[in-house]
């Protein structure tokens, strides 16, 4: 029996366009470049807290000063909480068929996240879906968190999971290359930014959405790695 490990933003819940139209909408206030806080926003996905205020940092460094790149995060922070708090962030379509098919079917599953883990559990509460869970790995429980592959490691020992039979359900470039060299079986739904060459070869499958994974999932096993799925596009794993 294989297990699953979901990421949470941008694949449980479609928070990373939430978040990203938060940041553009402040960012026009203070007059920041759109396309430059697109792009650094998007280089941000998937990384934690320590390393996105780095990536902005260095992307806005000789723009603004630190003070004001620091009040356009935190009023940022404080829009989104302010729209999507309470059980109002958007979920992704097909959460709960997956999550329902793979309790139904005794598979186990956890969250790995690079969000930190406090707002993880507030997040799957609020929108009634942490009873599905075994546990949660938050981006404030590893150093560096993905690409680097200690995240999904840490998620692994502590849920008890082997990681050549656990898939990891990621949209993001840095998850899939962190389930990848995690040595999992990475399963990827882009969200934001599609899939190129680089996350078609690295994931062992890229599905439109979580109802597609869920169809691919039903045709698997541990002796297993390959089967076949409509309505997605199958990637062999070199």
């Amino acid at each position: 029996m294989y297990n699953v490990i979901f990421d949470m933003d941008g694949v449980i819940f479609d928070s990373e366009r939430a978040l990203l139209g938060c940041w553009l909408e402040v960012s026009e206030k203070y007059g920041l470049d759109k396309e430059l806080v697109t792009k650094t926003y998007i280089k941000c996905i998937g990384t934690n807290h320590n390393q996105t205020t780095a990536i902005y940092k260095t992307a806005f460094g000789n723009v603004i000063d630190g003070n004001r790149l620091m009040t356009i995060w935190d009023e940022s922070a404080a829009l989104f909480r302010e729209r999507y708090s309470d059980g109002n962030l958007p979920v992704k379509t097909g959460v709960t068929d997956i999550l329902e098919y793979l309790n139904g079917n005794g598979i186990s599953v956890g969250i790995a996240s690079s969000t930190r883990k406090q707002t993880v559990e507030r997040q799957i509460r609020n929108a009634g879906l942490y009873d599905y869970f075994v546990g949660i790995i938050g981006g404030d429980a590893v150093k560096v968190s993905k690409p680097n592959p200690e995240i999904y490691l840490l998620a692994c020992h502590s849920f008890g999971f082997e990681p050549a039979v656990t898939f990891a359900i990621e949209d993001s470039f840095n998850g899939i290359r962190a389930a990848s060299a995690a040595g999992m079986r990475p399963v990827m739904v882009p969200d934001i930014v599609p899939a190129d060459a680089e996350m078609e070869n690295l994931s062992e499958i890229v599905c439109k959405d979580l109802t597609a994974v869920m169809d691919y999932l039903k045709t698997q096993s541990v002796d297993r790695i390959h089967g076949e799925c409509p309505c997605v596009e199958q990637r062999n794993r070199n």
